[in-house]
């Protein structure tokens, strides 16, 4: 395979950046506590097909306007960053069970629909400018220009089905039975705590 050498290497950073913590993993914790693991799939799914997003832009090229055009990147900042606010707030306002003898296999959690949660993942990862300039980096810097534009396509397809594997994974590890049931009495302070990581996250869009 010619273009072994340039995959292995987009797998290993791709590895790495999804493996940070972020917005993405914020929001995929937040909704394993809060809402359990099929909504969290769904968030899940949706950072994945997010990830496809960046890369039709990348491919055609508006990325780089985007990263070159500072108004422009500062708008989509300011646009990411109101959105992590929303979802931090909403995390921050969580509490302890209401009964806290309540076994947690019979608390009925919020609800939210699974249509709610797939847009709550694909804008969480699509609004994030740090995506974007992962991409034009990746893009620019890594794949070469003479690698076909349908190897580059497969490449993509790959990110956004790794992406969105590995956030189902850490969905299913967050709510396993004996972490489930931790989460269910001591998770509030989870959700608090990814609250908190998301104000910082939106602090550090707008600071820069």
């Amino acid at each position: 395979m010619p273009y072994l050498n340039e995959f292995l290497t987009i797998a290993i950073v791709h590895l790495v950046a999804v493996a940070s913590p972020g917005p993405d993993f914020a929001i995929v914790v937040r909704n394993s506590v809060s809402y359990g693991r099929k909504i969290a799939m769904y968030t899940s799914v949706g950072i994945g097909a997010a990830i496809l997003l960046h890369v039709i832009y990348s491919l055609v090229g508006l990325s780089v306007v985007i990263a070159t055009t500072p108004w422009l990147f500062q708008t989509f900042s300011y646009c990411a960053a109101a959105y992590l606010l929303y979802l931090a707030f909403g995390a921050l306002r969580s509490g302890p069970p209401k009964h806290s003898d309540v076994d947690v296999d019979t608390e009925a959690p919020p609800e939210i629909s699974p249509k709610k949660a797939l847009w709550m993942g694909f804008l969480t990862n699509g609004l994030n400018p740090k995506a974007t300039l992962f991409f034009l980096t990746l893009f620019t810097a890594i794949i070469s220009v003479d690698t076909p534009f349908t190897v580059k396509l497969g490449y993509g397809i790959y990110l956004a089905l790794a992406t969105g594997l590995w956030f189902c994974f850490l969905s299913y590890l967050l709510s396993t039975s004996r972490v489930a049931e931790l989460l269910g009495r001591k998770g509030y302070w989870l959700d608090r705590a990814m609250g908190v990581l998301l104000v910082g996250l939106a602090s550090k869009l707008i600071i820069g």
